[in-house]
């Protein structure tokens, strides 16, 4: 990955969000800094400035007012334009500090209860982390198509309805907290599997993730943000076994010497807190399932029958196929593939462009000895995937059933 590749990941969210915050306008913004990065190509073939997040800022903030000066629909706001440009200062010399980190702002902009929620989510996901339609539409199980216009829409209805770009007083953010938290927890799976690219985790989605659930606890304590910390903190300790030289490795093949005992301390005591406040919801309950996880020194020791009953509640609070997928696969650990086969195959109809879905159902069919079966499926999962970790790994699934069937 080049040097401005990892900056694109690291800061993307950062800078859209001062800019927006500058500018009053999502596609403005956007567009500027995308040709900040343009730019920054070219410049930067040499040396990488001091501050590069500075000067992608400053960059993305000239070619933004100078845009705004080719617009004729912008006439007659010269004062607007004398506020954002007092006075002209090279991009390099501005210096790190003047860059505001708006990033909770911008969560809660999107976030408005005026938005369509799957448009929340979108608008978040491209915003804050830099996604792609492509990917998004593609956690979204949508065609791009779709993810498009949902784009457009929520950010024409930002514009239209001039929803404020603020964090929101107190009596107004607990009907947005539940949104809030989903989106957050969105930021992190993209970070903690990448839809698409070379790495299978971006870490530095999933320090955002936590890093801005921090923030927000401290905005508003609230026991089931606690347990979306702890969520995310429990799985977050994994991180350093869960890829071996760019490599995929799955749960029950982990090193789990490697796993983060600080951050896996720290989520148990935040779930802990949380259930004695209140009732499990669906984050405690996925907290649980992973505090299962690393109570098992070794794979073997994992206590499956536990997970399946967590599950179970889990379903009952948050009826998806993903989560009866999931399911299946504990039970197929603690009862058997040939127990949790059926269950797969029920969801066929709902999870049939879903990469994992065949993954899962391959997996089954070769444990269950029908080699030749699941190669149809890891095929099916190799077409879909669009992580090259997950790609390798698929292909490495096919060599071996190939070779058994």
């Amino acid at each position: 990955m080049t040097a401005i590749e990892e900056i694109f990941r690291a800061e993307w969210g950062r800078l859209l969000s001062a800019l927006i915050h500058l500018l009053g306008d999502f596609d403005v913004a956007e567009e500027a800094l995308q040709e900040a990065f343009a730019v920054a190509v070219t410049e930067w073939a040499d040396d990488v400035p001091r501050n590069p997040r500075a000067w992608l800022y400053g960059t993305a903030r000239h070619k933004a007012i100078d845009r705004i000066r080719r617009q004729m629909r912008f006439a007659g706001k010269q004062a607007e334009l004398a506020a954002m440009t007092p006075s002209f200062v090279a991009a390099e010399e501005i210096e790190e500090e003047s860059v505001p980190d708006e990033r909770l702002r911008l969560i809660f902009t999107c976030c408005h209860p005026a938005l369509a929620e799957e448009a929340q989510v979108a608008l978040t996901l491209r915003t804050l982390c830099g996604l792609t339609t492509e990917e998004i539409a593609r956690a979204f199980l949508v065609p791009v198509a779709t993810m498009a216009q949902r784009l457009v829409r929520a950010k024409s209805k930002i514009r239209g309805a001039a929803i404020p770009y603020r964090v929101p007083p107190a009596s107004e953010l607990r009907e947005r907290l539940s949104t809030v938290m989903a989106v957050l927890y969105l930021v992190f799976n993209e970070g903690y599997a990448a839809a698409s690219g070379t790495s299978l985790v971006r870490h530095d989605l999933c320090a955002e993730a936590i890093r801005l659930a921090r923030t927000l606890r401290m905005l508003m304590p609230d026991p089931e943000l606690d347990a979306l910390l702890a969520l995310m903190l429990l799985h977050d300790s994994r991180r350093n076994a869960r890829v071996d030289d760019g490599e995929l490795v799955l749960l029950a093949d982990q090193d789990r010497s490697r796993w983060d005992r600080a951050e896996i301390d720290e989520g148990r005591a935040l779930l802990q807190a949380s259930l004695r406040q209140s009732r499990p919801g669906t984050y405690a309950l996925e907290a649980a399932i992973a505090a299962v996880h690393a109570d098992a020194s070794i794979a073997s020791q994992t206590d499956w029958p536990q997970i399946v009953i967590l599950y179970q509640r889990l379903y009952a609070l948050h009826p998806t196929p993903i989560v009866a997928l999931n399911q299946a696969v504990a039970i197929s650990m603690a009862d058997g593939p040939a127990a949790a086969l059926p269950l797969v195959e029920s969801l066929a109809e709902q999870l049939g462009d879903y990469h994992l879905w065949h993954a899962t159902r391959a997996d089954l069919l070769r444990r269950l000895g029908r080699a030749e079966d699941a190669l149809v499926n890891y095929r099916q999962a190799l077409e879909m995937a669009g992580n090259d970790a997950e790609r390798r790994f698929l292909r490495r699934r096919i060599d071996e059933s190939a070779f058994e069937s």
